[in-house]
């Protein structure tokens, strides 16, 4: 039965995780019997959060969701993919200038693991617009983030800004 399992990772720095993030995450773990979120270490990325907040973030963010884990990871994504056994790669698009680069990451990915595939979902127009670093900047600057980020992480930017 294990084998037979659509098993999928969604891998990013979710420095924080957004609703955007929470959109794709909610309709691929409707494709898949499990959904792993890899929290990537990306040594070319200075966080706001550790990778400890940002785990703790997506666990009570994704919590609703029975058949999403969180783990975290460095290296390949396709390494990650196949330390998890999973041969589906999610990806999100948020606008037509996401799709260059994320085709060529996929196509490499594919080149490496021919046995890997990647997944891209489009995020709902609602949250087209958003990305951690659009959250971030509306944080530091003390303007409302409720329609961005869920409350939990909109408490924690409360904390980091000393708002």
């Amino acid at each position: 039965m294990e084998e037979n399992m659509r098993k999928a990772i969604y891998p990013g720095s979710f420095d924080p995780v957004t609703y955007g993030h929470l959109d794709i995450i909610q309709r691929a773990s409707k494709v898949v019997d499990e959904l792993i979120i890899g929290i990537l270490v990306n040594k070319t990325k200075k966080p706001l959060f550790s990778m400890e907040e940002r785990f703790s973030l997506l666990q009570e963010t994704t919590k609703e969701f029975p058949n999403v884990t969180v783990k975290t990871f460095e290296g390949l994504t396709i390494d990650f993919a196949r330390q998890n056994g999973a041969k589906l790669i999610i990806r999100g698009l948020r606008a037509v200038t996401d799709f260059e680069s994320e085709m060529q990451i996929a196509q490499t990915n594919h080149s490496i693991a021919p046995d890997i595939d990647t997944m891209f979902f489009t995020t709902c127009l609602e949250y087209a617009f958003l990305s951690s670093t659009i959250a971030k900047e509306v944080a530091y600057y003390g303007s409302d983030v409720s329609l961005l980020v869920p409350p939990v992480v909109a408490e924690a930017f409360r904390k980091k800004y000393n708002h």
